[in-house]
């Protein structure tokens, strides 16, 4: 059923454009209301996610090492797994962000028959997962010719480079094909692994499927339904001067494409999906590991009145001289 539920889910949202375009004649409502809805509810979101985040009190040093920390001068540091200053964390993070170096180095436990505890590599996890966040990078920049006259030159560059593989017209874009098998490798890994697939909730699945339709439903746009570019772009200079309106041109292949990418942006404050924010602000991250070099104090920590040894020894004396308990000093 954690499976089955989203799948349905997105299904039943793939048939409220086709019956409210295609059946209904709602193009302004699908096409002007609901993005800017989904763009409010993004923005709203994820400034919110973020604030509080950023009041969430981190009292303690608790960054994730995995190497030797900074000590004596005869003693090697692990100035990447351990950084101890600022400019350490900012090297670590900009591998974590940008190469997902963390996971490059995760292995995977498997148990055998024995019992055996074995581990082995788990670098094909890695490969896909860079592979669908480029690819996505890549499809959300080369996006921005739709919104900006003239286009900017990166964006021509970038069509450029990800079109190397061109075979006909259009261009088949590297990037459609990658992110293709970047969602099918995670969403196949998630089924076939008997702990991951006990592990897995419907949240898991559901953003996994709306990927799929947001990709599906973009590639039969530009190769199957071919819909009208300048149209498309009317459209989005419109939503940018906000003064949208409605060309003639779009079809309903479109208008799917473009309600699932409303639904991905309003749903993506409220899902796992907002650890692209949520990286910065992980304290397991961001910290320094210098708890040897200096002291931290939680701040909130109030005066708390202690009762030492000596102390419930002298108000406990005669009970425990009685029970034989051995004392450290006796009554004068």
């Amino acid at each position: 059923m954690k499976f089955v539920v989203p799948l349905v889910l997105v299904i039943v949202l793939l048939f409220i454009p086709i019956i409210g375009v295609g059946a209904m004649g709602l193009d302004y409502l699908f096409a002007v209301v609901i993005p800017y809805a989904a763009i409010a509810v993004f923005l709203v979101g994820v400034i919110l996610r973020v604030m509080g985040w950023a009041r969430s009190a981190v009292p303690f040093r608790i960054p994730t090492t995995c190497g030797q920390q900074k000590s004596h001068d005869w003693i090697k540091p692990s100035n990447l797994d351990a950084p101890h200053s600022g400019w350490g964390v900012i090297k670590r993070m900009f591998l974590e962000i940008v190469f997902f170096r963390s996971l490059f180095r995760n292995t995977e436990a498997e148990l055998h028959e024995g019992p055996r505890l074995a581990y082995g590599s788990s670098k094909w996890l890695w490969f896909f997962s860079l592979v669908f966040h480029y690819s996505f990078l890549v499809i959300f920049l080369r996006h921005f010719k739709f919104f900006a006259e003239p286009v900017p030159q990166f964006v021509h560059w970038l069509q450029t480079l990800d079109g190397f593989f061109q075979v006909g017209l259009p261009i088949v874009y590297v990037s459609n094909i990658a992110i293709m098998a970047g969602i099918l490798y995670l969403g196949i890994r998630r089924l076939w692994n008997p702990k991951l697939r006990y592990l897995s909730m419907a949240g898991d699945y559901f953003p996994l499927f709306l990927l799929f339709g947001v990709a599906t439903s973009g590639i039969c746009v530009r190769y199957f339904d071919k819909t009208d570019l300048v149209a498309i772009k009317e459209l989005a200079v419109g939503w940018i001067s906000l003064s949208p309106s409605m060309p003639d041109g779009l079809g309903l292949t479109f208008f799917i494409h473009l309600f699932f990418v409303c639904l991905l942006f309003a749903y993506f404050p409220f899902s796992k999906l907002m650890h692209f924010a949520g990286v910065f602000f992980s304290p397991t991250r961001n910290l320094a590991n210098n708890s040897r070099v200096k002291r931290h104090v939680n701040p909130w920590d109030y005066p708390v009145k202690l009762h030492t040894y000596q102390e419930y020894e002298e108000e406990f004396h005669d009970v425990m001289k009685a029970a034989g308990l051995p004392l450290e000093k006796e009554k004068e």
